[in-house]
């Protein structure tokens, strides 16, 4: 069985990144995703990390503060005593991909040297991106 996990999500802190003591890079960073509708909708922070190779390159200097983002992989759900006492939860990824999606950030570098430096676009980024040329009169729910 699989456990995977795709959404797209709005960053809540630029990205930073970190070594293990066995020098391996992990890049980590927080993504928020709403669910529900109107007085139901509910955020979900999700703590997304990225290992190795693709942690160390220049993605990070453009996973900013309020850019959104497609992120897959395997996610977990750990507990933690809170300093008040509290047992709380928390949603970690394990990211697979995580590629640019909507507007650049203003504060992010441009986009064209994103691409230059861009391992793979997925497939849902893609359908994601051109989504967003749709006229809202095609906005239903009902796919036909």
């Amino acid at each position: 069985m699989s456990n995977v996990f795709s959404f797209t999500g709005t960053i809540g802190r630029d990205a930073e990144v970190r070594y293990a003591p066995s020098g391996m890079a992990i890049l980590n960073v927080t993504v928020a995703n709403n669910i529900g509708f109107g007085d139901k909708q509910q955020t979900l922070w999700i703590r997304v990390a990225l290992f190795g190779k693709r942690a160390e390159g220049s993605l990070k200097d453009y996973l900013k503060k309020g850019q959104q983002v497609f992120v897959s992989g395997e996610l977990s759900q750990n507990e933690y005593r809170a300093n008040d006492g509290t047992t709380k939860t928390s949603l970690e990824l394990n990211a697979n991909i995580i590629d640019l999606v909507g507007k650049r950030n203003e504060s992010a570098p441009s986009q064209q040297n994103y691409q230059d430096t861009q391992v793979r676009e997925s497939a849902p980024a893609k359908a994601a991106a051109s989504h967003d040329n749709f006229d809202d009169a095609y906005d239903d729910d009902v796919p036909f």
